[in-house]
């Protein structure tokens, strides 16, 4: 008996060992790995936008995994589909933690299950990087907030329309998805146009649910809305799929952005893919980066996106690759997690997040983006572009500069005297 099993021990190792040369994985060398948790929307009312962030994420684990890897190590993604259902979320994510053993979790686009998330992560002090814009009103230590808070795109946005430049608008239309992204976005709005001098009466707010298609009526009531004697801008925070028939039945009705423009917040290069974009020209969205920009990071961006995709067979992309605002977020909060884990010479939780403090990266936008060495936010550019033809956009106004992230909107009272930093736990 002990002989087979010292024959069959140095089988298992001559096996093994061939196996290595030929460029195999041992077991051993298998929990080597770093795992990412990837948790996106592949399905559902949200995969319209999110499914690209998931695409991005393996763009770059391939990227960093060529150059070696981090500390040594691979990139393992670990990829799950909560499938736009909040509550899976938070259930996918206990899952990444407990089970699969992610080092980090890159994930969510709406702030319902960014907030379904945030308890779980900070329960079992994991790490979460967040790339959408959102309503601010929220620091917490296990998360960084890659995208734009209301003072990096809400209110400069707001701003610009008001101006003349921006058309000179007096009434407002706030019309967005019902749940807390728009809702709390509107209330800052709506407290800072106050603060202006706008009337109430100046001011329509109009919510519908996830995945709603029938525009028809709201759009005739912002039609008639408008028709009352001043200049009417429509800010948009619809977000998925409902942006598709909305933006389809506003050139069925044909309100033109010189009539009525629309701002959006949630809309980029990628929900004006299924749709005719010519009755749009002259719309607005703002964010932080299109993919017009100008930069030779941006170029290498675009190149390297267009690249995977059509390797990849990516549906939509390997024809017509688009990158987003959303996707540069991605992009640079990967690159920025693997310096800092680099910087901290370790994946430990505490140790990540000490590092990511100033960390910077040269974003796509063709700007240095760097992390805020306290509130956990990205300082970035915000740029209005208009809607082209082409689906793409021509930037018509941008800040002068990199803009620091307000997390606790000054036109929400009760958030005087809150500090710029997440609470030590």
């Amino acid at each position: 008996m002990s002989t087979t099993r010292r024959q069959f021990g140095k089988t298992l190792t001559a096996t093994t060992l061939a196996l290595s040369a030929l460029g195999y994985s041992t077991l051993a060398q298998a929990q080597e790995t770093i795992k990412v948790g990837v948790l996106h929307s592949l399905s559902g009312t949200m995969a319209i936008s999110e499914t690209v962030l998931k695409d991005t994420i393996l763009m770059e684990i391939d990227a960093i995994n060529a150059k070696g890897g981090v500390l040594g190590k691979k990139l393992e993604p670990v990829v799950v589909d909560p499938a736009s259902n909040w509550p899976l979320f938070a259930e996918k994510t206990r899952q990444l933690l407990s089970k699969d053993k992610v080092a980090v979790i890159f994930g969510c686009w709406t702030s319902v299950s960014r907030k379904s998330v945030l308890p779980v992560v900070e329960e079992l002090n994991g790490l979460l990087f967040y790339p959408v814009q959102y309503e601010g009103e929220e620091l917490s230590k296990n998360v960084f907030y890659t995208g734009a808070a209301p003072n990096q795109q809400a209110i400069p946005a707001v701003e610009y329309l008001m101006s003349k430049d921006g058309g000179s608008a007096k009434r407002w239309v706030l019309l967005g998805t019902d749940y807390v992204y728009p809702r709390t976005t509107n209330k800052i709005l709506r407290a800072f146009l106050k603060s202006k001098g706008v009337a109430e009466a100046d001011i329509m707010e109009e919510y519908t649910p996830f995945g709603h298609a029938d525009y028809q009526s709201i759009i005739a009531k912002i039609k008639k809305f408008s028709s009352e004697g001043k200049k009417t801008a429509v800010v948009s925070t619809i977000n998925g799929d409902s942006n598709v028939p909305f933006y389809k039945e506003l050139g069925n009705q044909g309100l033109k952005a010189t009539d009525v423009p629309v701002v959006a917040f949630s809309v980029g290069e990628e929900e004006l893919r299924g749709v005719d974009t010519k009755p749009l020209v002259g719309h607005l969205a703002a964010w932080n980066y299109f993919m017009s920009i100008k930069s030779p990071a941006n170029t290498e961006f675009v190149k390297k996106w267009s690249d995977y995709a059509k390797a990849k067979g990516i549906a939509g992309h390997k024809d017509k690759p688009l990158t987003n605002d959303p996707m540069e977020a991605t992009y640079i909060g990967i690159n920025m997690w693997a310096q800092a884990v680099t910087k901290a010479k370790s994946t430990d939780t505490d140790k990540v997040i000490a590092a990511m403090a100033g960390q910077t990266f040269t974003a796509p936008s063709g700007i240095t983006s760097k992390m805020d060495e306290k509130n956990h936010h990205l300082h970035k550019s915000v740029f209005i572009g208009e809607v082209k033809a082409d689906g793409q956009f021509n930037v018509v106004w941008k800040t002068p500069g990199p803009v620091k992230a307000q997390p606790w909107s000054p036109y929400i009272p009760e958030n005087k005297g809150k500090k710029d930093e997440p609470e030590k736990k």
